[in-house]
């Protein structure tokens, strides 16, 4: 078994894609819409589906946006350098709302973004075992 996909509510599309593989680095690596159930899929990531882990990305036609609830927590990604990938992401005109930096109670070297819908992308330095 494999983790395929974590599937994302978006509601404008084209300010996700743009978003994840502009601002964030991934590519776009399928689209497909669906007329008749008025969707579209995107799948994002930094690797081909068949080695790799990526996001769906679910537009709702009829929708142009969600409640994120409270039970939502975040998506991880690994940079080299926290604080560069930062700086990247502002340039980028990203968002980020909590600055790189120590993790509280920790030594990782940690930040936090936020996409176009509101959710919560964790940056991380590579594993130290920590």
């Amino acid at each position: 078994m494999r983790l395929l996909h974590t599937m994302l509510r978006v509601g404008d599309l084209e300010k996700s894609i743009a978003f994840y593989t502009e601002v964030l680095g991934m590519t776009l690596l399928r689209r497909k819409d669906y007329p008749d159930g008025r969707f579209t899929l995107a799948f994002v990531g930094y690797g081909n589906e068949a080695e790799n882990s990526v996001l769906e990305l679910t537009h709702n036609w009829d929708t142009p946006s969600y409640d994120l609830g409270n039970g939502y927590g975040h998506i991880a990604i690994e940079v080299n350098d926290v604080y560069k990938a930062c700086e990247q992401i502002k340039a980028s005109g990203g968002k980020v709302v909590r600055e790189a930096g120590p993790m509280m109670h920790g030594s990782s070297i940690l930040a936090f973004v936020e996409d176009p819908d509101g959710y919560k992308i964790e940056l991380l330095s590579p594993s130290r075992g920590d």
